[in-house]
């Protein structure tokens, strides 16, 4: 094998999020392993981009999108990154693109067919449905998986998704996410002063951007059915960036007068610290292919309460490492939470052995390991006209 292994990642950015989190855990240790690594943002390099930068990977962009304003978004932004992006493939002459999420996937996988890259793979990292709004994409969707050498999944949920549409069960692979079960998180009391929050009080934790999907709103009205059946004080974190949902459910939670129990917090840095001070978590979401935030939870030893969609029950096994409900159903996630309220042992037991789960089935190491199997078993079954390249 050739002493450089050129992997190109086209994606929308490094801010916050979970494909984009899933990106800096996963490619910085690749380096390590030999990988040369660009990654292509069509919109915003996002404020990971400076760390990923620092650990030898190159980050690029056509340098004219900023976040807020979506650029790459309007057709100027579009001919934009196409024309920028198809040179970079030319002159920096990848032996694997990587695609993940839906926009990059349809403006770069043409590209790479052009230029002539060995190497495909797409990353489906969410349920489908945003196809039934856009069937145009769907169809796109569907003719560009033929000429992919894999497609990768990251729930069975998902697998099954890419199954009906077409994949040959032959270039379907399954990876879940990946996170380090070894990651440190400050001391619990230390975490609630610095937050201003009691040692007495039952703090719930949820981290998912404010969009429609991740069923907020659920979550607030089903906290609202039980609010006199929870202890006083108690209190639920909504950690995320807002997309021009927050005010909506600002009133939502004003409405029902529980101000000083649910607060959102925006983006933040600190989550260690939130997931330190906090006794659950939770995720309402309607859709969803395998959360980066549930793990995330697991590994600070916190019982998660989700709903039973795409990947969630594949990570959180209800009543052994967590509650699962049905999605939509704000009653549920009200009673969940009183449950666990109610039975401190309980949620002891449900963390721990969500902590175990994670070390045994989701590590980071085991993520990493298998990228970098499946880059090297598409090198060499496309061998020779990889290395021709160089």
């Amino acid at each position: 094998m050739a002493a450089e292994r050129r992997l190109l990642v086209v994606t929308e950015s490094l801010g916050i999020g979970g494909t984009e989190a899933h990106l800096v855990r996963i490619l910085v240790p690749l380096t390590l392993r030999g990988w040369r690594i660009a990654i292509y943002c069509l919109d915003s390099r996002g404020i990971h981009a400076d760390d990923v930068e620092a650990a030898g990977i190159k980050v690029v962009s056509s340098g004219r999108s900023q976040r807020g304003n979506r650029g790459s978004r309007s057709l100027g932004g579009v001919a934009r990154n196409v024309s920028h992006l198809f040179r970079f493939m030319r002159q920096w002459r990848p032996h694997i693109a990587h695609f993940y999420l839906p926009g990059p996937y349809i403006i770069g996988a043409p590209l790479a067919i052009a230029a002539g890259t060995p190497v495909k793979i797409m990353s489906r990292r969410s349920l489908a449905r945003y196809q039934e709004r856009r069937p145009v994409l769907a169809w796109l969707e569907r003719r560009l998986h033929k000429a992919m050498d894999v497609v990768v999944g990251n729930s069975r949920a998902v697998l099954s998704e890419l199954a009906a549409e077409g994949v040959s069960t032959s270039k379907i692979r399954l990876i879940y996410n990946g996170i380090d079960p070894s990651m440190r998180f400050p001391e619990r009391r230390g975490a609630r002063r610095d937050l201003g929050i009691s040692d007495a009080a039952l703090v719930g934790v949820v981290v998912a951007n404010l969009i429609p999907y991740k069923g907020h709103a659920d979550l607030i009205n089903g906290l609202a059915s039980v609010a006199d059946r929870l202890p006083p004080g108690w209190r639920v974190l909504c950690v995320g960036r807002s997309d021009g949902l927050r005010p909506m459910l600002e009133t939502l939670v004003a409405s029902h007068g529980l101000g000083q129990n649910i607060e959102f917090l925006g983006e933040r840095s600190d989550i260690p610290r939130l997931l330190a001070a906090a006794d659950f978590g939770m995720l309402s979401s309607w859709e969803e292919g395998f959360s980066n935030s549930i793990l995330e939870s697991m590994v600070a030893k916190l019982p998660m309460i989700v709903t039973e969609v795409g990947g969630n029950p594949e990570a959180v096994l209800h009543e052994e490492t967590g509650l699962v409900v049905p999605p939509r159903d704000p009653a549920a996630l009200g009673s969940a939470v009183v449950r666990l309220s109610r039975d401190p042992d309980f949620r002891c037991r449900l963390g721990a052995a969500a902590h175990a789960r994670v070390c045994s089935e989701f590590s980071l190491d085991r993520c990493v390991r298998a990228h970098g199997r499946l880059y090297e078993e598409l090198l060499a079954e496309r061998g020779r006209a990889a290395w021709a390249r160089d």
